[in-house]
């Protein structure tokens, strides 16, 4: 198992939370790779006190990006319009980590996952294998940066568009995925639009990783080898945009049960860092 976390200088203390965490709850010789921008290496080195590997978006981004000096876009060298934007660039950063990854499993775990229990890949494979996080009908005409994801999604792989709703979501915290399935996409990706994955993907103005994963392996590879299906990934997760009081934060992490290993509180919420953290070591108890 290999946990992959983006991260960068404002989300830091957060990154170090988790690092601890994983740290302390993840079997020994977990490999816990955290991805951040040049300019931000210098500030999380001292992870690597705790164990984790830091590297630069450099190191991971396909070769042929090239990334704007203070400003959050990269420009493609075979498609420099439209600019790859941050939010792009760090989900195609995700897809390359994951499909060079050499794990049996990669778990992509954001800066604000922290994990509250041991665990190990066991805890999240059923029958033996990695499954598809897949919460049927979640998504409906009321969402509709979902309705295009799934779009793009569909366009990229050469399936045909689909206008049905409600269907499925495959967006979670924390995301486990096989890298095996990962380069499946990346490559059904290519053959359909003719150039490298992420030079395709970095033209979309509208893409979710998460989304491509699981259509590709909902709609193309079921047909030779279905993957089981789940609906938890043992992570309580809060992601609305407004700060956690105390009261709230506590009845939160009262409704964690035996099978979480993990908590997800939104960086976007706002939630200030030394409750977050006090009410999160009342879980964990004192790491001794």
């Amino acid at each position: 198992m290999e946990i992959i976390t983006p991260s960068y200088a404002p989300d830091r203390e957060l990154c170090g939370d988790l690092a601890r965490s994983v740290g302390r709850f993840a079997p020994a010789g977990t490999r816990h790779t955290v991805i951040v921008p040049p300019r931000d290496a210098a500030l999380f080195r001292p992870l690597e006190d705790e164990g984790a590997d830091v590297r630069s978006t450099r190191e991971v981004m396909p070769r042929g990006f090239v990334r704007i000096p203070f400003a959050n876009v990269w420009l493609s060298a075979r498609a420099p319009w439209p600019p790859v934007r941050g939010w792009i660039a760090q989900q195609i950063i995700k897809l390359s980590a994951a499909a060079s990854s050499t794990a049996d499993a990669v778990v992509i775990a954001d800066s604000d996952v922290a994990f509250v229990r041991r665990f190990s890949l066991d805890d999240f494979l059923i029958d033996g294998r990695v499954p598809l996080y897949r919460w049927a009908d979640a998504v409906t005409g009321g969402l509709p940066r979902h309705l295009a994801w799934d779009a793009v999604a569909r366009r990229l792989l050469g399936l045909p568009a689909d206008r049905t709703v409600p269907r499925p979501d495959y967006i979670c915290w924390p995301c486990v995925w096989d890298p095996a399935v990962v380069r499946g996409a990346l490559q059904r990706v290519e053959r359909t639009s003719g150039t490298p994955w992420a030079v395709a993907i970095g033209r979309e103005l509208h893409f979710s990783e998460m989304v491509l994963y699981g259509v590709y392996a909902e709609h193309v590879l079921s047909a030779s080898r279905p993957m089981p299906v789940t609906v938890d990934m043992h992570c309580p997760s809060f992601s609305d945009e407004r700060a956690l009081d105390g009261p709230e934060l506590d009845d939160f992490l009262a409704r964690l049960t035996p099978d979480d290993i993990a908590v997800m509180i939104s960086a976007k919420s706002g939630t200030d860092l030394a409750r977050r953290r006090a009410a999160i070591s009342a879980v964990t108890g004192p790491d001794v």
